[in-house]
């Protein structure tokens, strides 16, 4: 009798949740606040929207590979689905690109739109906004709405 091939395992979300802690260890949001705060939030709005597991993972990772914490190698290396890996590349902001780009790949790749809303959702969060200047939540403020717009998200559909 020969052993079938198991298929190679994947980390679990509490193991995604606790690397993506460990990488942004010590960070902190533009409101001061541990940045693990918004990874859950977005890892939670993703649930609460009703993403999948291999979705909930990539919002817990998906600043990782922009912030420098984790690089795309260990991305490409992790014990991830494929899905989780090409969602959290497509919600990675790359240098120099523009928004409509950034909004083309998102929306080109199964899942990542519910991550990205579930992220938008989190980062325009009034009661989060509230504690920052005034020029710098105008300025954040019209760029979540635009970013919106490009995505086809109306105002509505982002709530807490």
């Amino acid at each position: 009798m020969t052993d079938t091939p198991r298929a190679p395992r994947t980390l679990s979300l509490a193991e995604v949740e606790a690397v993506a802690r460990a990488a942004h260890e010590g960070q902190t949001d533009k409101a001061g606040r541990p940045y693990a705060e918004h990874l859950r939030a977005v890892a939670e709005g993703v649930r609460a929207r009703g993403g999948d597991t291999e979705q909930i993972a990539a919002a817990w990772l998906h600043d990782s590979v922009e912030d420098g914490v984790l690089s795309e190698q260990w991305l490409r290396e992790a014990a991830l689905s494929r899905r989780t890996q090409d969602i959290v590349r497509a919600v990675t902001k790359r240098e120099g690109e523009d928004p409509e780009a950034y909004a083309r790949r998102i929306l080109a790749v199964p899942g990542a739109l519910l991550v990205k809303e579930a992220d938008l959702a989190h980062n325009a969060d009034p009661v989060r906004l509230a504690v920052l200047d005034e020029a710098t939540r105008d300025r954040l403020t019209g760029k979540y709405a635009r970013m919106r717009a490009l995505l086809g998200l109306p105002d509505g559909s982002l709530r807490r």
